[in-house]
C-alpha cells in the first residue's frame, strides 16, 4: 500500500480508534492475515490472533474484578504477551506497568507494591519472580507466560476461555514507567491523560501498513523501545520483530532478511553494529530502512556521521523523558547542519534556560533545562509531591539537565546536574549501589559515580574511602568489586573501583559528588 495513497477514511477510523486504545483492532480488521508480530525464536503472530488474545485478556481481567483505574504490572521479556497485554491494557481503562525484570527480587517487589498492582503477568524466565510476588500478598491475579510459576495460572490457558472478539465497550488506558530519581528508589511517572497519537505521525515516518516492519532490538519494558518500537508497530500497521538478546550480526542480518523498515537503537548498538568486520557489513543489505530513531543517551558526532554514511540521512535523535513536556527531535539533514544538537526549539510548549535562581539566561549560556507541563495533561511522581513540586519553576519541569540554544534556537545538552549515571542508555541511580557497598566491612563511604567510556557513554565508577585498618590495595579492590557483583544486578556493578584519602563535602557534610565525577571528566568537551 503507497503511503501517499492510504485512504483518508482509514485514517480517520484510526484516529477514532486511538482515543479508545482500539488501534490494533482496526489493523487486524483490515489486514487479518498480516504478521503482527515475530517472536525471538521466529514464530509468528498474526495481527488477528494477537488482536484476539488482547479481548480475552480484557474479558479475563474483568471476570477477575479489574478494570478502570486498577493497577497491572508486566514482567515480561521480548515476547508477543508482551504486546497482547499491552494492548489490553489500552483498551480496558487498566495502568498497566512494565517491570524491569533485570532487576533483583526485592526490587520488582518494591515496584509492584508501590505501583499497587491488583494483577502480574509474569515471564517464567526471570527467577527474582517467586521471591518478589512472594512480598506482595495482595495480588488477586498471577499469570506466568513461556512456563510454569510456583503459585501462578498459565497465561495461554487462563486467556482462551474467553472470546476474542472485540469489545463493545472499550476505555482508554494507560501506561505508568517507573524511573530513577533523588531518593534512591524508582518513581511512577503517572501522566493522567493517556497520550494517543495521531496517524499523520505514522505517516510523516513512512510507514507502509502491511509492508513496514518494525524491530525492537531493547527491552520492551523501557520508555523508549515501548513509545518507538512496540506502540509505533501496533499504530503503523507494522510487523514487529523481537529480538531477545543484543548479537551485533544476528541484528544486522535480522534488518536484512526481515525486510526491517524502523527501528530505535541507543549510540551503544551503533558503536557495536559499527565494530563489525566490514567484510560482515557487506554481506547484509540496508538500502530498505526507511526509519532510525536514536535516544537514551548523547550520541558522539563521529559514530553518527558513520551511521548516515552507512544506512543514509534516515537518522532522527529524540531528546525527551517518561515526564513528557515539549520533546525535541532533530533529523539527519538538519544534525548534519548543526552537528551535536538534539533539535530546534519547539512551537507548541515552551522550553527554558533557567539559573540556580530561576532567571532566564540568554542563548549561549548553559543552565538547567525547563519544558513547560501540557495544560491540563502534565505529570507527577506517584504518590511523592515533593518530588514532583522540586523539579517545578511555575508550570515548567526538569528532568535535571543542563544545556544552552545557539543563536540559531537549537539545543545543546552539556552536563546533568542531577546525579542519574546513563550507562548504554540505562538509567542507575548511584546512591543504590554506595548503599551495598557501605554494607562491607572495608568501607567508610562510597561515592559511586559515571565515569567516562567511550562505549557505553558512562560506566559505572565507586570510589571508596576505607575505615581505619584497611590498606588500599588491588585484592581489596577485587574483594569490594565482587562482594557489589553478589549483592546487585550486573547492570548496576562498578566497573571499576578507586581508593581516595578523602571525600569532598559541603559544610553540612554530605558528599559532593560533582566534585569526585568532575575528576573524570576533566579535559573533555562533553561532560554528559
Amino acid at each position: 500500500m503507497d503511503v501517499a495513497e492510504l485512504d483518508p477514511e482509514l485514517v480517520q477510523r484510526l484516529d477514532a480508534a486511538a482515543l479508545q486504545g482500539m488501534t490494533l483492532a482496526v489493523w487486524a480488521d483490515v489486514q487479518p492475515a498480516k504478521i503482527a508480530v515475530y517472536d525471538p525464536d521466529g514464530t509468528a503472530h498474526s495481527f488477528a490472533r494477537t488482536n484476539a488474545n488482547a479481548n480475552r485478556m480484557v474479558r479475563l481481567l474483568r471476570d477477575r474484578g479489574l478494570g478502570e483505574g486498577d493497577s497491572v504490572a508486566l514482567v515480561c521479556s521480548n515476547r508477543v504477551e508482551f504486546v497482547e497485554v499491552l494492548a489490553a491494557a489500552l483498551r480496558s481503562g487498566i495502568r498497566l506497568t512494565p517491570v524491569n525484570w533485570h532487576l533483583s527480587a526485592d526490587e520488582i517487589a518494591y515496584i509492584l507494591q508501590d505501583c499497587e498492582a491488583k494483577a502480574v503477568i509474569a515471564d517464567a524466565r526471570v527467577a527474582a519472580v517467586p521471591q518478589a510476588v512472594a512480598q506482595c500478598p495482595d495480588l488477586e491475579l498471577k499469570l506466568a507466560v513461556g512456563g510454569p510459576i510456583d503459585g501462578f495460572e498459565p497465561y495461554a490457558a487462563a486467556v482462551a476461555a474467553f472470546d476474542g472478539s472485540d469489545i463493545a465497550d472499550p476505555v482508554l488506558g494507560n501506561t505508568m514507567m517507573y524511573t530513577s530519581g533523588t531518593t534512591g528508589r524508582p518513581k511512577g511517572v503517572l501522566r493522567p491523560v493517556p497520550v494517543v497519537t495521531p496517524h499523520a505521525t505514522y505517516l510523516m515516518r513512512g510507514y507502509d501498513p502491511g509492508a513496514s516492519v518494525q524491530m525492537c532490538a531493547g527491552p520492551a519494558y523501557h520508555a523508549a523501545p515501548l513509545a518507538f518500537d512496540v506502540r509505533a508497530a501496533m499504530g503503523g500497521g507494522a510487523a514487529l520483530v523481537f529480538i531477545d538478546r543484543w548479537d551485533s550480526e544476528q541484528v544486522l542480518r535480522t534488518i536484512a532478511e526481515r525486510k526491517v523498515t524502523h527501528f530505535h537503537l541507543v549510540p551503544i548498538m551503533f558503536q557495536r553494529l559499527l565494530a563489525l568486520p566490514d567484510a560482515v557489513k557487506a554481506r547484509y543489505r540496508v538500502d530498505h530502512v526507511r526509519f532510525i530513531i536514536h535516544g537514551a543517551a548523547p550520541c558522539p558526532p563521529e559514530v553518527k556521521h558513520a551511521m548516515i554514511d552507512w544506512f543514509g540521512p534516515v537518522l532522527t535523535e529524540y531528546y525527551a523523558g517518561s515526564e513528557g513536556g515539549a520533546g525535541f527531535l532533530i533529523d539527519s539533514v538538519e544534525w548534519l547542519k548543526k552537528p551535536g544538537s538534539v533539535g530546534r526549539r519547539p512551537a507548541l510548549l515552551q522550553v527554558r534556560i533557567l539559573d540556580d535562581a530561576g532567571q532566564d539566561l540568554p542563548s549561549g549560556q548553559p543552565g538547567g533545562i525547563y519544558q513547560q507541563l501540557p495544560p491540563g495533561a502534565g505529570f507527577s511522581y506517584f504518590k511523592d509531591e515533593a518530588k514532583t513540586q522540586a523539579a517545578r519553576v511555575g508550570d515548567f519541569f526538569t528532568m535535571g539537565d543542563v544545556g544552552y540554544f545557539d543563536e540559531d534556537d537549537y539545543l545543546f545538552l552539556t552536563g546533568r546536574n542531577a546525579e542519574t549515571i546513563i550507562s548504554g542508555g540505562v538509567n542507575i541511580y548511584p546512591q543504590e549501589i554506595d548503599n551495598e557497598l557501605l554494607k562491607h566491612p572495608a568501607v567508610a563511604d562510597s561515592a559511586t559515580v559515571g565515569a567516562p567510556h567511550d562505549e557505553w557513554g558512562e560506566q559505572v565508577q565507586a570510589v571508596i574511602l576505607l575505615n581505619p585498618g584497611y590498606e588500599p590495595n588491588g585484592a581489596l579492590a577485587d574483594e569490594i568489586l565482587a562482594f557489589a557483583r553478589a549483592n546487585l544486578p550486573a547492570f548496576k556493578t562498578p566497573r571499576s573501583l578507586d581508593f581516595v584519602a578523602d571525600m569532598p563535602r559541603s559544610e553540612a557534610g554530605k558528599i559532593q559528588r560533582n566534585k569526585v565525577r568532575a575528576l573524570y571528566w576533566e579535559g573533555r568537551a562533553r561532560q554528559i
